[in-house]
């Protein structure tokens, strides 16, 4: 499939000598924007085999991962198989303690359902917010909704250290496009660096280089189950010079991909124990 519509046919009309000029630069330009499009930055793009240098920053990646907790992650996941909403976790993680908290939003046209998550490597735990009595009785006054709706981040904590362990409900998780994304979000991060010989031999590629946030990535794809190039990997890296994690994407079925947002290393809330306290 060609980036331009097809050209007009000729008449027989002699253009003038200027008109014929004009029409030569936006020749040129078009052919100069259709490589742009094909190879981003004037590079090649086709995916090769990582470098010595590259399998030492990709090997490098967990590991500050973990050293960069407790962080602000963003989880985004979009419609899936008859699902027609969009879902968004904004959370703190800790990948010391491999555990985190965040607020879960669905977005479905004109509804919008919320619940604050906790997880761990074992599964995950839900606490809705209340539904407010109706009719209470004289002198009672009933919770404010609105008081329990969290949408960021930094409120989902507050809220996780504020509940009783009896209001979350545990399982452990299912094959869900959301559940692997979030088991994936706690076990990113390696507590030492990897084997970078050993990485590489795994079959990771350099896809591409890649700006977010004003700032140059390195996108690579992750390891490969075999050593066929016809057997992708679900993962994709998106990794700083200094090794420095900034987002992962998940294939999580044919054609759609959870994205990882690493937006905020060392923040001041860490993830509370509450929600793993028994009752």
């Amino acid at each position: 499939m060609g980036f331009f519509p097809d050209s007009p046919r000729a008449t027989r009309e002699r253009p003038s000598r200027g008109r014929r000029a004009a029409v030569g630069v936006t020749a040129a330009a078009a052919g100069a924007l259709a490589v742009l499009l094909l190879v981003p930055g004037g590079e090649d793009t086709t995916p090769r085999t990582l470098s010595a240098d590259e399998a030492r920053r990709m090997a490098l990646a967990p590991f500050r991962a973990y050293e960069a907790g407790p962080a602000e992650v963003t989880v985004r996941l979009p419609p899936v198989g008859e699902e027609t909403g969009t879902v968004t976790v904004r959370a703190i993680v800790d990948h010391r303690l491999r555990r985190a908290v965040g607020a879960c939003e669905m977005v479905d046209g004109a509804r919008t359902s919320r619940v604050l998550l906790s997880w761990d490597p074992d599964g995950v735990a839900e606490a809705r917010p209340r539904t407010p009595a109706s009719g209470g009785a004289p002198g009672r006054t009933t919770r404010d909704p609105a008081r329990e709706v969290v949408t960021t981040a930094a409120q989902a904590v507050r809220r996780a250290r504020a509940l009783e362990p009896g209001r979350w409900t545990r399982r452990p998780y299912s094959t869900s496009p959301l559940d692997r994304a979030l088991r994936l979000v706690v076990s990113v991060a390696a507590d030492r660096p990897g084997d970078a010989r050993r990485l590489a031999r795994s079959g990771p590629l350099w896809l591409r280089e890649e700006h977010l946030d004003g700032h140059g990535y390195g996108v690579f794809s992750g390891p490969r189950a075999t050593a066929s190039p016809a057997d992708p990997s679900p993962l994709t890296y998106w990794i700083g010079a200094g090794g420095d994690l900034r987002r992962v994407t998940a294939r999580v079925t044919p054609g759609h991909y959870a994205t990882v947002d690493f937006v905020a290393a060392r923040v001041a809330t860490g993830v509370p124990g509450t929600p793993w306290e028994r009752r």
